[in-house]
């Protein structure tokens, strides 16, 4: 393999790339993305970023010794619109080729958005520019700002926000925040740590609409679902993401909520791989940090191989910090494992948890405990693997 085009100047596309010539390729290595930035870390971007603590140089995963040794060619500010396989090469915007031997796709996700219009004030929050066009809205002083959805991103933002000073207001579709992931007992200390730093949690209850006023038309309000109108002069909108595939939709690959891959990274072409949010791993798509990171060695030692000679088995896991906590989980936790503290207590927001099944751990959950956490997850990890 001569060539290789990484499709994504993202976390797993620069976890990627250095991963290939860690394995030895020396060839030509070629990394597109569709934002002016080099890669950052994403996750300080509802947290640090946004309450001013920290600038962007921070958030840079790279610096110039590295790149140099990394010896890529940056394509940035460029978009991929298709992938010709018949011909190996990746289209870029204004119909421009780019043939390479080798393609790894780590084009990552983008938020999804509300149906109707969105009147100046609404936001989302994915990337770098996102986060400058929010804080910049919040510097305008006290504001009335209305969070829609409560998973990570907007329990981040919430936080931030309060942190700040504004009147924050979260709605919730349904009945708990987090409750798919951490199941009712423990959803519920969420919706208490909204409750004690003055953020208003409504949920059970969807989004009719946003509203604005004025020739250029500024939000002013949310129509909920119920019927009801909550006033606002900032509305951030969190409810999930998808994949961006759509400009992989006239080529052979499968995709199905990402792209279809094997548990190597690796799709039904052995030239193309793909890592991290926009990859279907094994049936699993898992939009967390630590997954990007981890899928890159596997799937740049099997595009090497031109096969899969390894796969990816790590244990699921990922962090929130909320309001002066950090949330730690790991494992895979069923509809009905029993949740059981193993120290510390709910009501001081430091304490350990596990999930059970059977007599056996699935998972573990920590707020303020991280070595313990940590202790507990190399365990599991452990246990997990296959004899």
């Amino acid at each position: 393999m001569k060539s290789v085009a990484v499709i994504g100047a993202s976390l797993a596309g620069l976890y990627t790339a250095r991963a290939l010539r860690a394995e030895g390729f020396d060839g030509r290595l070629v990394i597109v993305g569709d934002e002016h930035h080099r890669p950052y870390d994403r996750p300080p971007l509802s947290k640090d970023f946004l309450t001013g603590t920290t600038g962007q140089d921070p958030l840079a995963l790279t610096d110039a010794e590295e790149t140099a040794e990394l010896d890529a060619e940056w394509l940035l500010g460029t978009r991929a619109t298709g992938l010709d396989t018949a011909a190996g090469a990746v289209l870029l915007d204004h119909g421009r080729p780019l043939t390479t031997d080798g393609v790894v796709l780590a084009t990552g996700a983008g938020p999804r958005r509300l149906p109707g219009p969105a009147p100046a004030g609404t936001h989302t929050l994915r990337t770098l520019d996102d986060a400058r066009a929010l804080r910049a809205d919040l510097t305008r002083g006290p504001v009335r700002v209305v969070v829609i959805g409560a998973g990570f991103i907007g329990a981040e933002v919430a936080s931030s926000c309060a942190a700040l000073g504004h009147d924050v207001t979260v709605v919730e579709a349904a009945p708990l925040p987090l409750l798919p992931q951490l199941g009712e007992q423990m959803a519920r200390l969420c919706t208490a740590l909204h409750a004690a730093h003055g953020v208003t949690l409504l949920t059970g209850t969807g989004v009719a609409g946003l509203h604005g006023a004025g020739a250029d038309p500024r939000v002013t309000s949310v129509e909920l679902a119920d019927g009801r109108h909550l006033p606002a002069d900032v509305v951030v909108v969190g409810i999930g993401v998808r994949p961006h595939t759509d400009w992989l939709a006239s080529s052979t690959l499968p995709l199905d909520d990402g792209v279809v891959c094997d548990a190597g990274c690796v799709t039904a072409l052995p030239n193309v791989v793909a890592v991290g949010d926009v990859a279907r791993v094994a049936g699993v798509r898992a939009e967390h940090w630590t997954s990007a990171t981890e899928q890159a060695t596997v799937a740049a030692r099997n595009l090497l191989a031109g096969r899969t000679v390894t796969t990816h088995q790590a244990l699921p896991y990922f962090w929130s910090d909320q309001y002066g906590v950090r949330l730690q989980f790991a494992g895979r936790r069923g509809p009905h494992d029993t949740p059981r503290i193993l120290e510390g207590s709910p009501d001081d927001r430091s304490f350990l948890a596990c999930y059970e099944r059977d007599g056996r751990t699935t998972a573990v959950l920590a707020l303020n405990r991280p070595r313990p956490f940590m202790r507990h997850r190399r365990e599991l990890a452990r246990a997990a693997q296959p004899l």
